[in-house]
């Protein structure tokens, strides 16, 4: 009887695949449309109540919780229209874009207009801090450059790949989970990622915001 067992035990084995621990559930509980555009990065207000998206067209502000367009704001620098970082000040009244060669231009949330640049806006990173991350006016307008392709979560990291692949990795580098998009067209398209609330935000080239709830 205990061979019996031992044999059906190892059939058993050799015919069920365990199942691989998800980091997130596999279909967005959630998605946001902004213009179609590839998304290339993220910041949320400091509010919490706000997304700025940075568009290779641009960047769009909207409402996070209706997903309601507020501002669509226009970036066309050193003939380059993608923005490669966004960001907020403190308490939310400006925001910052930064295009591929580093170009920074800063505008009132409020009026959705361009400010000039002040030495008291130590919250804009500045021309070294650009070029940290790997910013410079070397760069050319078909450089790609992605601020947010890789986050660390509990117990897994995630990270961009091609055509927006989003792959989950445990220390060892053991591949958990992945998600993939065949509607990227795009194969240099590397998904932004950001972690708000226990919820994953990832970007498409197709203008798409797609939120995942963490496990």
């Amino acid at each position: 009887m205990r061979i019996l067992i031992s044999a059906i035990a190892l059939l058993l084995a050799a015919y069920i695949t365990p199942m691989a621990a998800q980091v997130v559930d596999a279909t967005p509980v959630r998605t946001m449309r902004t213009t179609k555009a590839e998304v290339i990065s993220f910041a949320i207000s400091p509010k919490g109540d706000r997304l700025l998206v940075g568009l290779n067209k641009g960047a769009e502000l909207y409402d996070l919780e209706s997903g309601k367009r507020i501002h669509a704001l226009p970036f066309n620098e050193d003939g380059g229209t993608a923005v490669y970082h966004v960001g907020f000040n403190e308490n939310g009244e400006y925001l910052v874009l930064i295009g591929h060669s580093g170009k920074r231009v800063v505008f009132d949330v409020k009026k959705a207009e361009k400010i000039p640049i002040t030495t008291s806006m130590r919250w804009v990173p500045d021309p070294r801090a650009v070029k940290a991350m790997g910013l410079d006016m070397k760069n050319s307008n078909f450089d790609r450059f992605y601020q947010q392709a890789e986050l660390s979560l509990e117990g897994a990291t995630a990270k961009a790949g091609k055509h927006g692949l989003v792959e989950f990795v445990d220390a060892e580098g053991k591949v958990l989970q992945k998600l993939e998009f065949p509607e990227n067209k795009d194969q240099h398209h590397r998904a932004p990622l950001l972690l708000l609330d226990g919820t994953l935000l990832v970007g498409t080239d197709d203008g798409r915001v797609l939120f995942y709830t963490v496990r």
